[in-house]
């Protein structure tokens, strides 16, 4: 039976076979609809070969009724993927496949649409990787080389690895210019397709031929007749020896053979074989996406699935033609990449920044892929509550640099989703929400300094430590109530500082609670607390856990438990408060989880903030692991564990910009001590550890470490085990996956 009779309106099917029901059961569909001629837009003439070839395996395995009815391809030659887009703008073709830097501009700039991805053996995403012959290069030591990168604006070749490095600071980029610029300046000489009309240096070492006729000028043009285009091109520019370093995809690498000529560069500064590219490399992002115009979606979709059918990796027809092999026509990567696996045809709500992730979509906008913006000359900081805001407000009043725009989030939490959205900048983050900062994709821009110097030996304020100073999360209870011991909680009222907080949620839950969870305490802190306490206060927990919170009042008004300062046993402050009891004697804890940091001074505030008169420290006792009780001062001998430092973190193209910003805020206030606004100082608010801690001396560099460093193996180690049993929210957020196979 030919294929033909098994379309909807060619002929009556009784029954047909199984087989091809499961093959062509979605063409019931409009004849009109299908009989619309696809025209797709080829880069070079192997493109256009192949493609003509493509159409030929139609014609030959579709009968001819079916071929009307469905879909003629045509091939249109263009000079470049650029000039592809303005085509099928134009209406003067319909389809190309780009790289995910490129189907960015097309949807967001050119109003085009992503019908398709690639998916190849492991998932939807590339890594990029900067390839060297075997010397002694490094990552830090790419200024003044001679660069060769796959595409502008390309994801492996030009979005990840300027990201890099400008998150690093290797590479400084004065957003009042263009970055082509600084890239230029850079490097020694490059070549990068597609950026001839950027900066002429970005092009000095390609190849290709050069003509006053634009469709003869190949010079620079993402285009397979400019020898140095794509990864495979970009390859082809290091071995050449043209260039010394060339930032490709991974999947490049299979075309070299496996020898010693070739590694690849790390981000410690480290080399590595080609065959340890998961470990090696400079971040990962989309693969290839096919674009067409917003009227043709249906019938791009249905083309993509019949040529995947036929002619796909386990298509039926394969040995008339290959849709992911370009090995017969001279080129690598035709039409779509060789070591395309299959295409995820999309749905038609597909957001672009649901398609490329938040991360990539985020880094194109930092690199300035819509252009300049508001955004682009301000720093968004992003406030937990009323007592935040009013604080950020005075800050941004009082500075003298670039400006500052305080945004409000509901929690940390949402912090960090503000930040992966775009949506706000940066935040600082005790250790536990630097852990999923970090994993969400964020990094590190300064770490707060908790010690005593705080000055560089040159007294410059860019400063660096090689020992981060720590606090202490300790357990806290009034001295008279002398019952209460570590070990012996059951049926206590707790105080925690908030949900995930190190000192008032990760720490306490290693030690004996009680003798009976002395071997047996649950793998989920939230677990262990709800069976040991009979009541307490968590902020942004739930049942049991907040029946002794109060909420907020006045201008910070909120419902109980909420999961910031505006819940009033919210934080530090907020857990010594719910274990004195509020104003009116009623509503208290027996034990507060908190930071031994300005524990003191918290005290002695319980009177100036008219919470509660009389408080002294001496009323207060620590609870010990031993089951002991000690004074406040023995907090070195007596406490739940060490908690690493705060840490401001944000997108990695926005690194030098915060920084920077932070800088010339410490500046500004350093210069002038006699200020009203302080820093570094909360409890005119009425709170505690507002924006920063209150212990933080000065801000310290850490933008050239990763956050596991900063945490330590310790504190990361014991995070990741309790998260792999217990269920967050903002993991599920910063794990969503693009790169997965659909």
């Amino acid at each position: 039976m030919p294929l033909s009779e098994h379309f909807i309106g060619m002929h009556k099917v009784e029954k047909p076979c199984a087989k091809c029901v499961f093959c062509f059961g979605w063409i019931s569909v409009n004849r009109s609809l299908l009989a619309k001629k696809i025209r797709w837009c080829a880069v070079s003439d192997p493109e256009q070969k192949k493609c003509a070839e493509l159409a030929k395996a139609l014609v030959a395995v579709l009968s001819p009724a079916a071929v009307a009815a469905f879909a003629k391809l045509s091939c249109i030659r263009a000079s470049s993927t650029t000039d592809c887009i303005d085509r099928i703008r134009a209406n003067r073709a319909d389809i190309v496949t780009l790289d995910a830097g490129e189907v960015y501009s097309a949807v967001k700039q050119f109003g085009l649409v992503v019908v398709a991805k690639e998916t190849y053996s492991d998932g939807a995403c590339v890594l990029s990787v900067a390839v060297v012959r075997n010397n002694s290069l490094g990552i830090r030591s790419l200024r003044g080389l001679r660069s060769c990168h796959s595409g502008v604006r390309w994801t492996a070749g030009w979005s990840l690895p300027l990201g890099f490095l400008l998150s690093r600071n290797y590479l400084n980029w004065s957003q009042e210019r263009p970055l082509s610029r600084d890239v230029s300046a850079f490097f020694s000489a490059s070549c990068i397709p597609g950026a001839r009309a950027m900066a002429p240096s970005l092009c000095a070492l390609c190849q290709g031929q050069k003509s006053y006729v634009r469709q003869r000028n190949y010079h620079c043009e993402t285009s397979h007749n400019e020898p140095f285009y794509n990864s495979q091109g970009a390859l082809r520019c290091l071995r050449s020896g043209t260039g010394d370093v060339a930032f490709v995809d991974h999947l490049a690498l299979e075309s070299i053979k496996a020898t010693d000529d070739y590694r690849l560069l790390c981000t410690d500064g480290t080399q590595a074989p080609l065959s340890q590219y998961r470990h090696c490399n400079l971040g990962r992002g989309p693969g290839g996406g096919v674009v067409t115009r917003f009227s043709l979606r249906k019938i791009a979709r249905k083309f993509l699935v019949t040529v995947q059918m036929l002619f796909g990796k386990r298509g039926r027809e394969t040995k008339r033609f290959q849709l992911f092999n370009s090995s017969s026509y001279g080129q690598n990567d035709l039409l779509f990449k060789d070591l395309t696996n299959k295409l995820a045809v999309l749905p038609d709500d597909t957001d672009v920044s649901q398609l490329l992730g938040l991360d990539y979509v985020a880094l194109l906008k930092g690199l300035g892929h819509e252009g300049r913006s508001l955004d682009d000359s301000v720093v968004r900081w992003c406030c937990i509550s009323h007592a935040e805001m009013k604080k950020c407000e005075l800050w941004a009043l009082s500075i003298k640099s670039d400006p500052l725009v305080c945004v409000r989030a509901v929690s940390i939490r949402n912090c960090i989703e503000k930040i992966k959205r775009d949506e706000v900048d940066a935040v600082s983050l005790d250790a536990t929400h630097t852990f999923f900062a970090g994993k969400c994709g964020l990094v590190p821009v300064v770490t707060e300094y908790y010690g005593t110097e705080c000055e560089a030996a040159d007294r410059s304020t860019h400063w660096e430590a090689d020992v981060l100073p720590s606090v202490v999360g300790v357990a806290v209870a009034k001295r008279s109530s002398k019952k209460i011991l570590m070990g012996n909680l059951k049926g206590g009222r707790s105080c925690h500082g908030h949900l995930y907080s190190p000192a008032g949620w990760l720490l306490p839950h290693r030690h004996t609670l009680t003798p009976e969870h002395n071997s047996s305490i649950p793998c989920d802190p939230n677990q262990a607390y709800s069976e040991v306490f009979w009541k307490g206060c968590l902020p942004g927990s739930d049942g049991n856990l907040c029946k002794v919170c109060m909420g907020g009042s006045e201008e910070a008004a909120t419902k109980r438990c909420a999961d910031n300062h505006n819940e009033r046993y919210y934080g530090n402050m907020g857990a010594l408060r719910c274990v004195v009891g509020d104003p009116s004697g009623k509503s208290y804890g027996d034990v507060a989880f908190l930071e031994q940091h300005n524990l003191k001074a918290n005290i002695l505030s319980l009177s100036s903030t008219g919470w509660a008169e009389g408080w002294m420290p001496s009323d207060f006792e620590l609870l010990c692991s031993d089951g002991r009780r000690a004074p406040l001062s023995e907090w070195e001998s007596c406490n739940l564990g060490v908690i690493p430092p705060n840490t401001v973190m944000t997108r990695p193209v926005l690194t030098a910009r915060v920084y920077d910003f932070l800088i010339k805020s410490q500046e500004t206030f350093a210069a002038n001590s006699d200020a009203e606004f302080k820093l570094f100082e909360s409890l005119q608010y009425g709170e505690s550890d507002l924006l920063f801690k209150d212990a933080t001396q000065c801000f310290v560099h850490t933008s050239h470490m990763d956050y596991r460093a900063i945490l330590g193996d310790e504190f990361y180690i014991h995070a990741e085990t309790v998260f792999n049993c217990t269920h967050s929210d903002i993991l599920d957020f910063c794990n969503q996956d693009i790169c997965s196979v659909l």
